[in-house]
This record gives structure tokens, sequence and C-alpha cells, in this order.
């Protein structure tokens, strides 16, 4: 086992201001001393950086890596998180600290709550978000139960949002960095899982988080950040889906939207999402043509215009709500990279309800699959699947 790191001094570490204390990162109800804090360990910079402030906040700290597919074609894979590269990082982080790591195999609940989930989203011609899906199942599901047999006082994890206790109760708020915002992965957190979680990096520039690796001599500081959805190593999901699903790559038509008009043949709708104009393999046209929808049953590709991209409203299904619904405007990111753009919801929000939001401003690329996460603010109001759009008329 390595030599353990000594405490960090957090301002010296880093450039942070001089005052922080580690343990008010954890928000922990008692004195640090007589706290255990369960860490979500991935292997990468982020989540060690939470290990080693939870081991410098003087709390026992028990570290959790989970196994959720098969490691052999991504090992050494850099870019794609929870390889089998990554469980040795964090292990060695672990030794470096001197806390207890665990490794438990979720391979099969994985599989098939997201990857093939993720497949039969594809094969239906919608857009899935399986990090998404991960939050909301078998990662922190499996987590939070582990952590409570632990006995642990808080879960806490790299992500980059903040955690803020408002007069209301607990609410979701975007990182402090936008750069590095990670709260559309993050709407379906239910007000109990808040509670128990912990965000300690919410309120620090990615810079800061290397510094604090560097000064507790983390073998992983300078370690790449995760690019790829953690199964798919190479980033050619159309691969994947149909090692999964070989019907996936069933050939078929590419259409006009607008005339109906027999464009060229694709091999697989797997291959297309909504808002996509690279890869149609259809020239000689008289103005650039985007993927407008995806019929999965007719297996057509259907094109046109970017005009034709432009939705008015999306109905969402399957909402979560954090805390009380604000009297304040709200805007809505349909894409993990989009800005948010104000938004009027129609109907009630939450409990799985299905909830259509209207844009102020046509939207463009609004894909059936992703997910569409409301704020009123900095603030996570919630959010809910995109099941369908409503295109702008005209």
């Amino acid at each position: 086992m390595a030599t353990p790191a000594p405490p960090l001094s957090l301002g010296a570490a880093a450039g942070l201001p001089a005052g922080p204390d580690a343990a008010a990162l954890f928000d922990l109800p008692r004195a640090a001393s007589a706290c255990r804090i369960v860490v979500a360990m991935s292997g990468g910079v982020d989540s060690s950086v939470v290990a080693a402030l939870a081991h410098a906040s003087g709390a026992e700290v028990i570290g959790i890596t989970l196994q959720l597919y098969d490691y052999g074609a991504a090992t050494g894979r850099k870019g794609a998180c929870c390889a089998g590269d990554d469980i040795r990082d964090a292990r060695a982080v672990a030794d470096r600290l001197g806390i207890a790591h665990y490794v438990f195999d979720h391979e099969s609940a994985f599989r098939e709550e997201v990857v093939e989930a993720f497949a039969d989203e594809y094969l239906a011609g919608r857009t899935p978000v399986p990090c998404i899906r991960c939050n909301m199942g078998p990662k922190f599901t499996d987590l939070f139960r582990m952590a409570r047999e632990l006995g642990a006082d808080c879960l806490a994890t790299g992500h980059y949002v903040r955690r803020v206790m408002a007069p209301e109760g607990v609410e979701l708020h975007r990182a402090a960095d936008p750069s590095r915002d990670q709260s559309y992965f993050l709407y379906g957190t239910t007000e109990a899982q808040l509670e128990y979680l912990r965000f300690p990096l919410g309120g620090m520039p990615k810079p800061a988080v290397r510094g604090l690796a560097e000064a507790a001599g983390l073998r992983n500081a300078a370690k790449p950040d995760s690019q790829d959805i953690c199964f798919v190593p190479d980033g050619d999901y159309a691969k994947i889906v149909t090692k999964v699903r070989p019907e996936g790559a069933a050939p078929g038509a590419i259409v006009h939207a607008a005339t109906g008009e027999r464009l060229g043949e694709h091999k697989g709708i797997v291959h297309f999402t909504v808002g996509q104009r690279k890869g149609l393999e259809i020239g000689g046209q008289p103005e650039p043509l985007y993927v407008i929808g995806l019929d999965a049953e007719a297996r057509e590709v259907r094109v046109g215009p970017k005009r034709m991209l432009a939705v008015s409203a999306a109905r969402l299904t399957g909402t979560n709500r954090i805390g009380l619904l604000p009297d304040a405007p709200l805007t809505a990111k349909v894409r993990s990279l989009a800005k948010p753009v104000p938004v009027v919801l129609d109907g009630p929000l939450g409990d799985g309800a299905a909830v259509t939001i209207r844009f102020a401003e046509p939207e463009y690329g609004v894909a059936p699959g992703q997910a569409a996460v409301l704020y009123a603010g900095e603030r996570v109001v919630g959010g809910g699947w995109i099941d369908s759009t409503e295109r702008v008329s005209g």
C-alpha cells in the first residue's frame, strides 16, 4: 500500500480562498471524526479529489467503484469512463489515501437497464441519453443502498452540480463553472436522494480540482476527462446497437419529409438522429438537408431543410420535479450542450406525469428520446423525457 496522503490545505493546494474547511464541503451532521462518507469512485480525477477531500475532512471514508460492463473492450482506452484502467486508478488512489475501497460487479443490471435500453431506443428511432438512465437506475440506486448499508452519513460524487439548502428544502443548482455543469444528467434526482448526496466540486473550476489532485499526490491528477459513453469505447454507437440488436442494421429508404420523394438508401436507422446533417450521402440537392424524423416501423429516414426542424413545443413523459414549482420564468435545455431557452410549462410536472413545454421561440433539433431539463435561474426544477414534438406551422 502506498504512503497515505497528508491532509490537504485547500487554499494552498489550488488557489482557493484561504478559509475553506474540507468538512464544510460535505455538510456533515456532526463532528467529522464521528462521521462516515462513502465516495463513488470512477477512477477519474474528479471523484478521486472528492475522496481526497473526504479524507482531509477527518471522516472515515469508503470508496466504492461499480463495474458496470465488460471492461475487456475498453481496457487502456483513454477518454472512456469506467474502463479497466479506471478501476486500477481508483484502487491506487484509495491506497494512496489509506481508505477502504470496494469494487462491485453490476454488469448484468447495467446491461439490462442501460445498454439494452440504449439499443432499443435507437431501434425505435429515438436518441437516448444513457448517462441519465444510468444515474436514475443502477448507479444511484445501488450506490445509495450500499452507502446506507455501510452506515454512511452521506454519499459523495464528483459531479459538477451544487446542492443548496433553501428555506423550502434542499435544491439542486447548476455548477459554478458553466463549462463543467452536469445538472442536465441529474434532473431525475429525488429530494430524498439530494438530502443524502454531496457534490463538493460544484463550486470549483476544473483547474482548481486538478490542483487539489496534484497537491494530494494522486496518480491521475493529469488524467484526461471522460468524453465517450462508457460502454461505447470507440464512439461508434451504431456498432454497439447492432451488436445488441442485429436488426438495427436493416436497410431502408431516405425520403424527403415534405415531398415524399425517395432520395437514397441507408444501412439502418441506428446511424441517424434528428438534426443530423452529415452522413446522409445524398448529393445533388438544392439546399442542405437534415434528418427531420425517423420512422422505425417503415425503416425510413426523413430529411428536409433546416426550417423543418423548428418545433414550437415538446411533450415530456416520466417527469420529475425537485422541490416546489417556483413562481418564476422557466428555461429548458433540450440537449446536454444546448443553451437554456425560455419555455412555458403546460400542465403539472413530477410524479412521472406527462407535460408539454412550449418554447418562446422556435427550437431546432429537438429529438425524441433526449431529455428536457427545466431551470428557474440556476436552480434545477426537474425535467422529463422528450416523447414527441409539435412542428412550427407554416
